[in-house]
C-alpha cells in the first residue's frame, strides 16, 4: 500500500502579517482551513504540523488529536532556514513513500484538487518524481529590461491566444524524501507540474491577501 503523509510548516511570527497562523479567518483560526481541507482527502494517511507556535500546538491538541505535532528544532526557526532543510527534519519524523507540503496560507485549496493531484502523480511515476501547483498565466509579461518574455510587441495577438506560462504558486508540492536528501529540493529532476484554479491558489503573504482570502471563504461558505 501507497503511503502518503502531509508536512505543514506553521511559524509563530509572520513579518508582514502579524500572527497570520492562527488569527482568524472566516471565523476559525486560519491554520484549522487546511488542516480540515487535510482530513477530507482520502489518499493522506498521516498529517504532520511543523511548528514553534503555542497557539498552533494548543488548538491542534484540542480539536485535532489525530494530527501529529512536530516541535520545529530552535535551529531551524530563523527566518532565512530554507523550506527544504526543514523539510529534511520533519521527513525523518515519519515514514512514508511519499510526503505532500501544503501551506496554511492556501487556506481556499479544495480537498477535490488535492486528490486528483495525487491521484495524478502515482500514476505517472516513477515518469515523473516529484509534482508542484501552478497557476496558468496568459498575459502579456516583460522582464526588468521591457525585453517581453512570452510575447511579440510587432503581433498583437488577444492575451486568449498567447502561449501559457505557468506560476509555481507553492500550494503544494508531493515528493520523495530520497530525492530531497539528494538534491536539498523538493523539487526532483523530473517535476510534474500540476495546473489548478486561481481563487484556489489564493496566498496570504500580505495584509491585503488576508483581506481577500477572508472574503472569498465567507462568500464559499455562505457566512456574512
Amino acid at each position: 500500500m501507497t503511503t502518503i503523509a502531509a508536512l505543514v510548516p506553521m511559524r509563530h511570527h509572520s513579518q508582514r502579517v502579524p500572527g497570520k497562523n492562527y488569527r482568524p479567518l472566516a471565523g476559525k483560526p486560519l491554520y484549522q482551513h487546511i488542516i480540515e481541507t487535510l482530513l477530507a482527502v482520502p489518499e493522506i494517511n498521516a498529517i504532520m504540523v511543523d511548528t514553534d507556535s503555542p497557539p498552533v500546538m494548543e488548538g491542534l491538541q484540542a480539536n485535532f488529536p489525530q494530527v501529529k505535532i512536530i516541535q520545529r528544532p530552535p535551529n531551524l526557526r530563523a527566518p532565512q532556514i530554507p523550506m527544504n532543510e526543514i523539510l529534511a527534519y520533519d521527513t525523518a519524523q515519519i515514514q512514508a513513500d511519499f510526503y505532500l507540503q501544503p501551506h496554511s496560507t492556501n487556506p481556499l485549496l479544495q480537498p477535490e484538487t488535492l486528490s486528483a493531484a495525487i491521484q495524478t502523480f502515482l500514476a505517472q511515476y516513477p515518469a515523473y518524481d516529484s509534482m508542484f501547483s501552478v497557476t496558468r498565466l496568459q498575459t502579456r509579461l516583460w522582464d526588468s529590461l521591457t525585453r517581453p518574455l512570452n510575447h511579440n510587441p510587432a503581433i498583437l495577438l488577444q492575451t486568449q491566444d498567447l502561449p501559457p506560462v505557468y506560476e509555481e504558486n507553492s500550494c503544494f508540492y508531493l515528493f520523495t524524501r530520497p530525492n530531497l536528501l539528494a538534491r536539498r529540493n523538493r523539487l526532483g529532476e523530473r517535476p510534474l507540474m500540476m495546473e489548478i484554479p486561481r481563487l484556489q491558489a489564493v496566498d496570504i503573504d500580505e495584509e491585503a491577501d488576508f483581506e481577500i482570502a477572508d472574503l472569498l471563504m465567507r462568500r464559499r461558505l455562505g457566512i456574512a
